[in-house]
């Protein structure tokens, strides 16, 4: 049997990133011996992660980010890196241990953020100078081509919604609440971001001009969106950006996000999204917005959905952004739109490609106009873009790519990608449309190479099972390492979140294929009804219908996987997953006659009658559910959807559950997963419950990643693992 990592290794890989800022160190990667092959914890946090990235304006020089995290400080540490554009000359430009983060270019200087505030310096890392003089409150910036302005992203106070205390009463902790959105994602919101404007010169950034003064919405928007939201024009007379101009119960229930075009001199905005005068039609907030006036035909061409991350053209002739068609629905197609300056016409470039369309970028081509990375069969590749809308596929590779961008020479595309077995590194691109098969690829950073070159890998293979309405389903199989096919291996079904978010290949630092294998489970992954990359009618089934054709599709994918590969081991089953998949595991956990053996559940959705008041982003519940509970009206969707919660079947529950929620989860809140653990206790099943006081619907620190993964495996070893009789 062979040895994990020891803690001697651990000792070693934690020191790789001192966090005492007065500490001047090279800190970075370490030569990092290990004593096993096998991927652990410790090993998987000791891995450097790398972030944003930017092209100087000549092409010829990288700049990129990585974050490393030392377990014992419980801190991450984000430095910047440097390399020639063939990835040659790597070097580290950060020297000591504050955070330097967000690389972009300012002429042939290097800008980024420290400290809150805008500093540049040479290609070296030499001749730093601090830029802005904020009081440590610049959160993101984007500089105008010509160099002669920068958008600032800063936090404002916001009390329309949550009241601001009493002058007197400075150290009382209640909140009155006025309205909906008083909470996204993991905060209370109290604050805002705006974009301002300033100008720069050789002294530094003057003073800023708050592009949204006096408006109360957010730019970039809650809870992921940053500097992505914004651009410049090639000529820096207009800012383009997103924004949602909706509060309150409004907001909660909408998804109609618009891209707005800000003239810069004369200070004025239009909306390039809807008409001017355009007033939004009444709507029933307590039902789905599917079939509501926001979403007839007539109003669609408004764009009442998520329009975001403007793009301008390298002419400033156009702008392209990504949109979803209608009000209400986060996981709609996300379709590639292309307005013309001049005319106000909107071109959808991508409707021949029937899935989602994720990041992009302009091209200097003459065959292609844009490139995007967009998700089919399981896997997000490159494809390019003509004006007659012909989508041609570029890459295929069994991995996934992730964010682009051109290099300056506008020839070749920078490109971060990863796998089940390879972390994130960055690749140049050199793209062929004319001939798609000769595009070629280059890999640039190798930044973990020295911790994967002493593992060894598993094995990724691909299946596809009919469904139980006749359809194709692809799942993927990962193999431990040192996989012998004479043995029988406990098993573990995968679930996955969303519940839209596609099963591709990709990198996780908690939900990791590779350490799952490393710890001797097969995994079975399938990409069930409700995931993009198999066209909208299998993506849109789910809606409505979250426990019939979705939960088939799981027990027909671990159904085939034990009838027809003979290493799995059908007595040592189990079932895991996170959000919906977590929903989907308090479900399975009454309804799969005695399958597993055991089941994890992290952040799911125990109780949907408590879930549709409790998450703070109403729309998602009113488009999944049609109905609020107590509405008499309800469509048959929604009874169905209320009948069959997971919480109303804990009566057949006979099996041992793992049940993990951080408190600072307000998409699904951490009341769902003390509900499932108290009702199994209750009912003398076998039990625990993980909860993290201070994570969200992630678990981001360091001690508490380990802490997971620590506790995921033990649970899943003593039931999978040990012959042990459960009672049931």
């Amino acid at each position: 049997m062979r040895k994990t990592l020891t803690m001697v290794a651990v000792a070693a890989i934690v020191c790789c990133c001192p966090v005492n800022a007065q500490e001047k160190v090279n800190i970075g990667k370490n030569n990092i011996t290990l004593q096993s092959d096998l991927l652990t914890p410790e090993g998987l946090w000791a891995m450097g992660r790398i972030s944003s990235y930017a092209a100087s304006p000549d092409g010829r020089q990288i700049a990129y980010q990585v974050g490393y995290y030392s377990v014992k400080e419980n801190k991450s540490h984000h430095v910047l890196y440097m390399m020639n554009a063939d990835g040659t000359n790597q070097r580290q430009l950060t020297s000591d241990a504050e955070n330097e983060t967000d690389p972009a270019w300012l002429g042939q200087r290097l800008a980024f953020l420290r400290g809150g505030e805008i500093w540049t310096m040479d290609s070296n890392g030499g001749d730093r100078r601090q830029l802005s003089h904020t009081d440590g409150q610049v959160e993101g910036f984007k500089f105008s081509p010509d160099g002669r302005r920068v958008i600032l992203i800063k936090s404002l106070p916001f009390h329309d919604i949550i009241k601001e205390r009493p002058s007197d009463l400075p150290k009382s902790t209640g909140r009155l609440v006025t309205d909906l959105m008083y909470r996204h994602w993991d905060h209370y919101v109290e604050s805002i971001q705006h974009p301002f404007v300033a100008s720069v010169t050789t002294e530094g950034i003057g003073s800023a001009t708050d592009i949204l003064d006096g408006e109360p919405y957010e730019c970039p928007m809650e809870p992921f969106g940053g500097i992505e939201q914004l651009d410049w024009s090639p000529d820096s007379k207009n800012i383009a950006y997103t924004c949602r101009k909706k509060t309150g119960r409004a907001y909660s229930i909408s998804t109609d996000s618009d891209i707005y075009l800000y003239d810069v001199e004369q200070k004025t905005t239009r909306n390039l999204c809807k008409p001017e005068g355009y007033q939004d039609p009444e709507v029933d907030a307590t039902k789905t917005l599917r079939d509501q006036a926001v979403n007839t035909p007539d109003n669609l061409k408004n764009n009442p959905g998520y329009d975001q991350n403007p793009q301008f053209s390298p002419d400033g002739k156009y702008i392209a952004w990504q949109s979803m068609a209608r009000d209400g629905y986060e996981a709609d197609r996300n379709r590639l739109c292309v307005y013309e300056l001049a005319t106000g016409v909107k071109r959808y470039m991508t409707e021949s490609f029937d899935s989602d369309v994720d990041a992009f970028c302009w091209s200097d081509s003459k065959d292609a106009i844009l490139y995007f990375t967009g998700v089919w069969h399981g896997t997000y590749n490159i494809y390019s873009i003509n004006w007659k809308g012909e989508v041609k596929q570029l890459t295929d590779y069994q991995a996934d790519f992730g964010s682009l961008q051109m290099l300056g020479d506008g020839k070749h595309i920078i490109a971060e990608r990863h796998s089940y077995m390879e972390a994130a590194d960055l690749y140049l691109l050199t793209p062929n449309s004319k001939h798609p098969d000769k595009t070629t690829i280059q890999q640039l950073t190798t930044e973990n190479k020295h911790i994967f070159d002493q593992l060894a890998k598993g094995k990724v293979e691909k299946r596809w099972v009919k469904s139980t309405d006749g359809k194709d389903m692809l799942y993927w199989v990962i193999l431990p390492p040192h996989f012998d096919a004479t043995k029988k291996y406990p098993t573990l079904l995968f679930c996955e979140g969303g519940p839209q978010s596609p099963v591709s290949q990709f990198w996780s630092y908690r939900w990791n294929f590779m350490i799952m294998a490393a710890h001797g489970y097969v995994i079975i992954a399938p990409n069930r009804h409700g995931l993009p990359g198999f066209g909208s009618e299998w993506c849109e089934q789910i809606s409505g219908d979250w426990t019939g054709q979705c939960m088939n599709d799981y027990l027909t994918a671990i159904d085939d996987a034990a009838a027809h590969l003979p290493y799995i081991d059908r007595d040592r089953m189990g079932a895991v997953g996170a959000s919906f998949g977590g929903f989907s595991v308090y479900y399975l956990a009454g309804h799969h006659d005695k399958r597993f053996k055991c089941f994890i559940a992290h952040d799911g959705a125990f109780n949907l009658e408590a879930m549709y008041t409790e998450t703070e982003e109403n729309w998602f519940s009113n488009w999944e559910y049609d109905d609020a509970y107590w509405n008499k009206d309800q469509t048959s969707n929604a009874r169905k959807t209320y009948a069959n919660s997971p919480h109303r079947f804990v009566d057949q529950w006979d099996t041992p559950i793992l049940c993990i929620h951080g408190e600072k989860d307000y998409r699904i809140n951490a009341t769902q997963g003390m509900s499932a653990f108290n009702a199994a206790r209750m009912r003398g099943i076998e039990a625990q419950l993980l909860i993290f006081p201070d994570e969200n619907h992630w678990v981001l620190k360091p001690q508490n990643g380990i802490l997971w993964q620590r506790t995921y495996f033990d649970w899943l070893d003593r039931w999978l693992k040990k012959k042990i009789k459960i009672k049931n």
